[in-house]
């Protein structure tokens, strides 16, 4: 591991200059590539304390041992320059976007003598015409069936072309119209090359040219009294118009335009872009990268432009690029859109109306692929295998944690502390075994003590299972049997509480009161992914890509979403059964005035009329009704108690109803 200082360059030595720079290894390899438009500024950022650096960026400076740039006059070419480098070079350090799955064009030959219509895979060539990608194959070869009655254009390979040309029979599509036959010399090349232009002028959204042709043209037939031609004309009208309706219209202005979104994770982020060409949907493509750098939605939005327009000139970058945040040199990044296409290009946020709404859904399908992608890779059995190894190498266990138990709190302004109990078996998630727990020792904000106090309910009713069983033997007697099921008779070999070391002595401290001594405990800090261990006092940093890393944030995010949803739950009863729900004419908004200066219910009840006074506008009368309703107020059940702070359950199942996943975090 290099020391920056040892390569850190002299004072005075870094233009002050846009450029481009590399980081080299020891072996002179490039492992990151990156742009500025001061070098001098953004160099100096790398060369600070290594402990104030994100963790990612201390990664790469620690890996390198060298760093050299290139001046250049402006930042757009600074942003070409970096964007040819990253494909040089591939470092390892850069945001890479993988295709996560391979997307088929609709692809016209147009570099040929005789263009063919085909479907393409795998990168661009020159002088070849690309529409999509398509989500399906089958959807291509559907539409291009549907307009060869009206463009004719050859479809077969070059071996079929040649056998035909040979024997001088044209094949089967020849004979049944879908083909002009150029190789039995039907049509002439240039005939031919007109077909295809009209073809591709009809799939790039100029159609109303060629139905208003076609319709003029079936009227002079029936006015002429040739019906057969007639009514073939109409089946093509009806064909075109059949091709044209896979591709619903969702701008009505006939806008064409790229929409890009992005869904992201401390780890991962997922670039979905929808391609519209004449207000129609004309295309889709998804992406999925691992965020090996410290950068944000912005800086993902520049890497996907740069990655989706790199190669691509002319038509193929539309006229209007939406995206959900501008990249840091958004006007830098509008010229090198504007070079490749020739002619000005809009780079914006959509604010309103349908851009808006669908922009909406590009969204909802990035958010969709990375889900995708996590359940693909947690369900992989190898994959969880390798991740439980990683964690018990990086803790220094025995074994791999086959039973993981998550520990999250979650409370609003100390009010409704719940805590939240996940369980991990093999890699996965046991539904059936979550636990959901009301912090019931004190009131406010304290999650250690929190922490404490759940960690030492659940692994209390372990130990009184084993003394049950008679695995245990202590001197104290084991607690009374509540007649609840033994779910915690099975203790797990890690146990993860979301926070860092605060939260994980607490926990420790719980399992040394109770005598547990083969349990281990770890923590998962949100901000920088750490995870510590009790008694030491720096974290353990796993690597961005280690699967270990990922199984314990989907552990963690887990949890939090199942305590959140409970605390949720909570406040919403508490709402309802309000006692303050009775007082005539007091509103919400004096309501809510009322808990947030007295704090809940319970402490409002023990007000006086002149405290209740002080709250902005209570006046004397309001306050005596207040006063006198809570008084009269009588205990409804579980749901008032709640409201008053008043515990009645322990540790409860969830309900069937709150064990769907909607999501790994709420």
């Amino acid at each position: 591991m290099a020391d920056p200082s040892s390569y850190r360059p002299k004072p005075g030595q870094i233009p002050d200059s846009p450029g481009v720079y590399r980081f080299r290894d020891e072996h002179r390899r490039v492992i990151y590539v990156g742009k500025a438009k001061s070098l001098r500024q953004r160099l100096a950022n790398y060369f600070q304390d290594v402990a104030g650096l994100h963790p990612r960026t201390r990664t790469m400076v620690t890996t390198a041992a060298s760093v050299e740039w290139t001046v250049v006059s402006t930042e757009v070419e600074a942003l070409q320059l970096e964007y040819s480098w990253i494909k040089e070079f591939d470092p390892r350090f850069n945001v890479k976007y993988r295709d996560d799955k391979s997307y088929p064009s609709l692809a016209v030959t147009l570099n040929e003598p005789y263009p063919r219509v085909q479907v393409m895979r795998g990168p661009k060539k020159k002088g070849v015409r690309y529409f999509g990608p398509y989500a399906h194959a089958w959807a291509i070869r559907e539409t291009v069936d549907l307009m060869l009655r009206v463009f004719p254009v050859r479809t077969c390979s070059a071996g079929v072309f040649k056998r035909s040309a040979q024997i001088g029979r044209p094949c089967l599509l020849g004979y049944i119209g879908k083909c002009s036959a150029p190789c039995v010399g039907r049509v002439t090349p240039d005939e031919h090359r007109e077909l295809a232009e009209e073809f591709c002028d009809f799939m790039a959204g100029r159609t109303g040219t060629y139905l208003r042709r076609l319709e003029e043209q079936m009227h002079e037939a029936a006015e002429e009294m040739e019906y057969e031609r007639a009514a073939r004309l109409r089946d093509d009208i009806e064909a075109l118009r059949r091709a044209m309706e896979k591709n619903a219209v969702v701008l009505a202005d006939a806008t064409d335009a790229d929409l890009i979104a992005v869904a992201e994770d401390e780890l991962e982020a997922a670039v979905q872009i929808f391609h519209v060409r004449g207000g129609r949907v004309r295309g889709q493509r998804g992406w999925v990268t691992d965020k090996v750098e410290a950068v944000d939605t912005a800086g993902l939005v520049e890497h996907a432009l740069q990655q989706l327009y790199g190669e691509e000139k002319g038509d193929a970058v539309p006229k209007e690029v939406l995206v959900p945040a501008l990249p840091e040199d958004s006007a830098a990044v509008v010229q090198w859109l504007t070079q490749r296409r020739g002619s000005n290009v809009s780079l914006r946020i959509p604010q309103r109306g349908d851009k808006k709404d669908l922009m909406e859904t590009v969204r909802r399908n990035a958010q969709q692929s990375l889900a995708l992608h996590k359940t693909k890779r947690a369900s992989d059995l190898t994959t969880r295998s390798r991740a439980l190894e990683e964690i018990a190498e990086a803790l220094g266990l025995d074994s791999a944690p086959l039973r993981i138990e998550c520990f999250d709190i979650s409370h609003l302004q100390g009010e409704d502390v719940v805590a939240s109990m996940v369980v991990f078996e093999d890699g996965l998630a046991r539904k059936s075994e979550y636990r959901r727990f009301q912090i019931k020792s004190f009131e406010g904000q304290d999650d250690v003590r929190s922490m404490h106090e759940v960690i030492s309910r659940r692994f209390r009713r372990y130990v009184q299972e084993k003394l049950k069983t008679g695995e245990w033997s202590e001197e104290e007697p084991a607690p009374e049997d509540e007649g609840r099921p033994k779910r915690f008779a099975y203790p797990p070999q890690l146990v993860v509480v979301d926070g860092g070391m605060p939260q994980v002595a607490a926990a420790q401290r719980a399992l040394d009161e109770l005598g547990i001594d083969d349990v281990a405990v770890c923590g998962l800090a949100k901000r920088l992914e750490e995870v510590w261990l009790p008694g030491d006092g720096d974290p353990v940093v796993l690597p961005r890509s280690s699967e270990g890393l990922y199984l314990l944030q989907r552990v963690r995010d887990e949890a939090h979403r199942f305590a959140i949803r409970y605390q949720r739950s909570k406040r919403t009863k508490r709402i309802k059964v309000s006692p303050l729900d009775a007082v005539a004419g007091l509103g919400e908004t004096r309501k809510q005035a009322l808990i947030k200066h007295f704090g809940s219910v319970k402490r409002l009840k023990q007000a006086t009329i002149d405290e209740i006074c002080e709250v902005p506008g209570i006046g004397r009368k309001t306050a005596e009704t207040v006063a006198a309703a809570l008084v009269s107020a009588a205990p409804a059940g579980p749901a008032v108690n709640t409201a008053t702070g008043e515990i009645i359950e322990d540790e409860e199942p969830a309900p069937a109803g709150l064990l769907s996943d909607r999501g790994i975090k709420e």
